[in-house]
């Protein structure tokens, strides 16, 4: 193809038009005389047009110059419209990047807590090791440094932060900060250079309250005050102090006898049914429902639930919790008085063993209905 077409004495007496120069460069006369440079080229069978300045700002030969650049990089498969885009970038650091992560994915978080956390950790363990670095700048050596000293001391707090580090740098790939390698990456990569978190975590359940001592405690409960009226339900139907708390009216089917929490209310996000034995029935009609609150257990607030601090208090004014005399019991422990594989469908978990889950379709309603009412 015939190049260099065009000489500087033409150009800037030229008519309106277009006028070719060669090798898809060409320069575009407007009606009102201004003149521009542009290049046409053919990338993975897509036709481009990329804008390389305006005359006389950008002379003729500086026009072929770029214009030569350009075709190097199309015969090397690379698109100079995105490569130009990408130098134009101003690549940001990583508290900066994870604070655009947190600022887009925020109001799609389950709850404040969950954001509050975030931040927490990130500023924590993250931010001293890595937040002045450009992300795409920052290895899988960082991402170690991080991790490895906290890795089987503090487990779960270390694979969280894995976790929110490699959305981070996700995050930061599609925002054309880095190219798409992620050396936060569990799968693939780093469950190659650390221990699977099941190796290292030792688990620490919720201190429960032997079974044989249910009967006696529940004798304690008084049934007048709403704070003892909501743990007898959650002990009764083994689900969490939230799911209890946050209960509303129009979620009870008490002909039915049916509590159905809605799925944004379950940690699982999955809609689950409670059957209700008689005696958590009657606490539902032991609360005075006239008052107008939409929640079961209404708090000192209006229209509010009761703080979600108030079966911990309760217990520990009788003597449990961390410091108490009678037991360190809290209200999640009490979910393990529960036989153990019906009591997975109870508390509504996710069957993590596939072959298990294959079998167990259903959520087993009637065997827990029997359950609860024993």
């Amino acid at each position: 193809m015939a190049i260099h077409k065009l000489n500087s004495r033409f150009i800037p007496t030229a008519a309106t038009g277009k006028y070719e120069d060669g090798g898809g460069l060409r320069i575009i006369v407007t009606k009102t005389k201004a003149k521009k440079w542009v290049l046409r080229y053919t990338l993975n069978g897509r036709r481009r047009e990329m804008g390389l300045g305006s005359y006389p700002d950008v002379g003729l030969s500086a026009a072929r110059v770029k214009a030569a650049e350009c075709r190097q990089l199309v015969a090397s498969g690379i698109d100079p419209i995105e490569a130009r885009n990408a130098k134009s970038i101003k690549i940001p650091t990583f508290t900066t990047c994870a604070a655009q992560h947190i600022r887009a994915h925020r109001k799609g978080w389950k709850n404040a807590k969950h954001g509050r956390q975030w931040v927490r950790t990130i500023k924590t363990y993250v931010v001293p090791v890595i937040g002045s670095k450009t992300v795409d700048t920052i290895t899988t050596d960082d991402i170690l440094q991080i991790l490895k000293p906290i890795w089987n001391t503090k487990t779960e707090t270390a694979k969280r932060i894995q976790g929110r580090m490699e959305n981070i740098l996700d995050f930061a790939a599609a925002r054309k900060y880095r190219d798409q390698s992620n050396p936060a990456r569990w799968r693939g990569h780093l469950d190659k250079l650390l221990p699977k978190p099941s190796r290292v975590k030792t688990v620490v359940h919720h201190p429960a309250m032997p079974y044989t001592a249910l009967p006696g405690f529940m004798a304690e409960l008084s049934t007048e005050n709403i704070s003892a009226l909501a743990l007898r339900l959650l002990i009764l139907t083994a689900t969490r102090t939230s799911e209890v708390l946050q209960a509303e009216w129009s979620e009870v089917d008490l002909t039915a006898a049916i509590w159905t929490i809605p799925a944004e209310r379950t940690k699982t996000k999955r809609e689950h049914r409670i059957p209700l034995s008689d005696a958590a029935i009657a606490i539902f009609n032991s609360i005075d429902h006239s008052a107008g609150n939409p929640y079961v257990f209404p708090g000192s607030r209006q229209s509010r639930p009761l703080s979600n601090m108030a079966l911990l208090k309760l217990m520990r004014d009788k003597g449990y919790g961390a410091n108490g005399d009678k037991g360190k019991y809290v209200p999640h422990g009490f979910r393990s008085s529960f036989p153990r594989d019906v009591a997975e469908m109870a508390l509504a978990h996710t069957i993590e063993n596939k072959t298990k889950a294959a079998y167990r379709r259903g959520d087993l309603f009637e065997k827990r209905s029997v359950v609860m009412q024993d």
